[in-house]
């Protein structure tokens, strides 16, 4: 028999899905809640195809509609009823009939499975003579209500028991059972149909494959993986538990990686954020999908940069928000409360304070001043803003797009520009100031006079 198994190098991933999620209490698909800036079922699925599976398919029920407009890549069937787990892995049957290699069954609320932890059930179905099915366990401190895993002293699995019918011995052993398992292609079909409901809740236990699977005389192995690795997800506290170990991961691999994290635990990360080495982050910055933070750049306290780059030296804050398709050139500063969105600014650039950035390019060395807006919308459409190399913009200016700031130009502080600026000119577009002659004090004594009337009115009317 070990031939047999050998043969078989192919492999599906059915991955089940379909779940209600009612603890959940959300109008999004359980499963579709992010981690990390990324679907829970989007980590596990990303995970599985380093595994490079022949098929891959997610068995889906409640919701349906949303996970086929979210996730493409798999092939779906549809579980109506949920008749337990067993049940769901005979949904997926048909659509991989006439496929022969073996099929790895995994749980979409359970996003941080390690394609080590696949890869070693793999490993030993192929290694192991006869064996017919691996199952996933791991070790925990508090077995609490989990099925364990009963290994002979053959090293094979003899059984899954569940807590509730557990020996007293039985629930002393910590080995337990993660729900997750491979099953040999040459009987997974014959196996599944062999499954009964016949117990108190009327369901199809997976778990009972063990039994049936000793009894035709196969093998049943076992892989143990690391609790933190299957945390499942089926509560908004679940959820935000496993957001917090993506965290801690992604702050260790951080750290690791040669950043210098502050004050690490208010730093949050998303699943593709890339720092390099000798990037700074001070405290209370948040990192949105899509960022790349090249060597040398200080992030400051409390910025939020989603789908940017920062390049080489830049720095970044505090108070700054950096948001999609922006662009940060070697050297440049970002200061407090700046936004900036869908602008590629060239090395040495100072935007230092107050100002908006959007739908922009600006060359090396240019200089923006407190205030500055760039407005690029007329209420229908955007429109760019060019500001040339080493330009100076002057405080609480506003660009009016589209319009082009030639290289070395001044704009005079306070000004509305709304049309282009030649190279090394000075432009300026304000009201010429006027000066009226002791106008002050004749506005301070009329409004005294006039605060004084009212109070004596509102004294006769009181009395």
């Amino acid at each position: 028999m070990r031939d047999m198994y050998m043969a078989h190098s192919e492999l599906a991933a059915v991955v089940l899905a379909a779940g209600q999620g009612t603890r959940m209490k959300s109008a999004l698909h359980k499963v579709l809640h992010p981690v990390g800036g990324k679907a829970l079922v989007r980590h596990l699925l990303d995970t599985v195809a380093t595994l490079e599976p022949t098929r891959t398919v997610m068995v889906i029920g409640d919701n349906a509609d949303q996970l086929k407009a979210a996730i493409t890549g798999v092939e779906f069937a549809v579980q109506d009823k949920q008749l337990g787990t067993g049940h769901a892995v005979r949904c997926a049957m048909p659509a991989l009939e006439g496929f022969g290699g073996n099929i790895l069954v995994l749980y979409g609320d359970v996003p941080f499975v390690t394609a080590g932890a696949m890869q070693s059930m793999l490993d030993t179905m192929q290694a192991t003579a006869d064996c017919g099915l691996v199952v996933l366990g791991f070790r925990t401190d508090d077995p609490a209500a989990y099925g364990r895993l009963i290994v002979g002293t053959d090293g094979a699995l003899e059984r899954i028991v569940e807590y509730k019918d557990a020996s007293a011995k039985e629930r002393a052993v910590n080995f337990c059972n993660s729900g997750m398992m491979l099953i040999s292609g040459a009987h997974a079909a014959g196996w599944l149909d062999a499954l009964t409901c016949d117990n108190a809740a009327g369901e199809y236990y997976l778990t009972d494959l063990v039994a049936i699977a000793r009894a035709s005389g196969a093998h049943v192995g076992h892989v143990e993986t690391a609790e933190t690795d299957l945390i499942g997800v089926n509560s908004r506290a679940e959820l935000a538990a496993a957001d917090a170990a993506f965290q801690t991961r992604a702050r260790a691999g951080a750290m690791a990686a040669g950043v210098t994290l502050v004050a690490p635990d208010t730093v949050f990360f998303s699943h593709d954020t890339a720092l390099a080495a000798d990037v700074t982050v001070e405290p209370n910055v948040v990192f949105g999908p899509g960022v790349r933070v090249d060597a040398g750049v200080t992030i400051k306290a409390f910025s939020h940069i989603e789908g940017a780059t920062v390049r080489k030296g830049a720095s970044v804050g505090p108070f700054a928000r950096l948001r999609p398709a922006a662009d940060i050139g070697e050297g440049a500063k970002i200061g407090n409360f700046v936004e900036i969105k869908k602008s590629k600014l060239a090395a040495g650039v100072k935007v230092s304070h107050l100002s908006y950035i959007g739908d922009a390019t600006i060359g090396a060395d240019a200089n923006i001043g407190a205030g500055t807006i760039t407005c690029n919308y007329d209420g229908f459409l955007k429109y760019n803003t060019h500001i040339g190399a080493g330009a100076f913009i002057g405080s609480n200016s506003a660009l009016v797009a589209p319009v082009t700031i030639g290289d070395g130009a001044i704009v005079g502080a306070g000004s509305v520009m709304t049309k282009d600026v030649p190279g090394d000119a000075l432009a300026v577009s304000r009201a010429r100031q006027r000066d009226i002659k002791g106008y002050a004090t004749r506005f301070r004594a009329e409004k005294q006079i006039e605060k004084a009337e009212k109070q004596a009115t509102r004294t006769k009317k009181e009395s």
